[in-house]
């Protein structure tokens, strides 16, 4: 085998050629990067969020590098919207087949702080909606018969707690997606659509920064990850191509975590 039909196999392999990729949160730090990544990779990107003009800012970006790219707006704690949503990106392109889940929030709060309005809303803007997510995307792809795969963004905190931090809301959600998502998979293994989770540890962007320049504050950030640094964008993007490829068919209810080894020394 030449040097030349090796590369063409594993453009073969890892490639996204006429694939559809709905990014929801698709234009924050780590989400930018995925959406990047999967278009580079050759799937149509359809970078989404609330924000309907970054949205089309950053696919306006893409297309400007020569990648396929669209925006749209998708409110995702709005169900109704969610499945207009999907349905239309469904319509116009035949299906969708990767869907990326890239939403998180956390309000932080100590646990004898923790007031209902913000438990609520850690719920409603994390857990929420990659239940109606999926649900949306799934029809789709059932209908298609095109089978497709859902990766979900999950944090550390979906198994490890937080010394000193107000974590409760947000290790509850993202411990309860690290449930959902297997019992996604379980359902709709059948009709050959995987359903996976990348959760990262820390991620350094460009909103820490400046704090990260502190000697300091850049050794405590590190002292637990084995690797001795954190993660970047591009570090979880990696993780969210692989489990979009065909060399991931066979993985589901799976998470990979890319946390330069923090959970297995924990």
């Amino acid at each position: 085998m030449t040097v030349h039909q090796s590369e063409l196999q594993v453009e073969t392999a890892f490639g996204l050629k006429g694939k559809v990729a709905l990014v929801v949160g698709g234009y924050g730090a780590i989400g930018t990067s995925i959406s990047q990544a999967l278009a580079v990779a050759g799937a149509t990107s359809i970078v989404a969020g609330r924000d309907g003009e970054r949205a089309d800012m950053l696919a306006g970006r893409l297309r400007d590098e020569g990648w396929t790219a669209e925006g749209i707006g998708l409110d995702a704690c709005d169900t109704a919207d969610i499945r207009k949503q999907v349905a239309s990106v469904a319509q116009l392109h035949g299906s969708v087949d990767i869907l990326v889940n890239c939403l998180g929030f956390n309000k932080e709060q100590k646990l004898l702080e923790v007031t209902e309005e913000a438990f609520d809303e850690v719920y409603s803007r994390t857990l929420r909606p990659a239940m109606f997510l999926s649900q949306a995307v799934a029809t789709q792809q059932v209908a298609s018969g095109r089978g497709g795969s859902h990766i979900h963004l999950l944090s550390v905190r979906s198994a490890l707690g937080f010394r000193g931090r107000g974590y409760s809301a947000f290790c509850a959600a993202k411990g309860g997606l690290a449930t959902l998502l297997k019992q996604q998979a379980i359902e709709l293994a059948q009709h050959n659509i995987t359903v996976n989770g990348v959760a990262p540890g820390a991620v350094r962007t460009h909103k820490n920064d400046k704090a990260l320049e502190d000697p300091e504050t850049f050794r405590r950030a590190v002292a637990d990850i084995p690797i001795g640094r954190l993660a970047t964008p591009a570090d979880v993007a990696g993780a969210v191509h692989f489990l979009a490829s065909r060399q991931a068919r066979f993985v589901t209810g799976q998470i990979l975590y890319v946390d330069g080894g923090l959970t297995a020394s924990a």
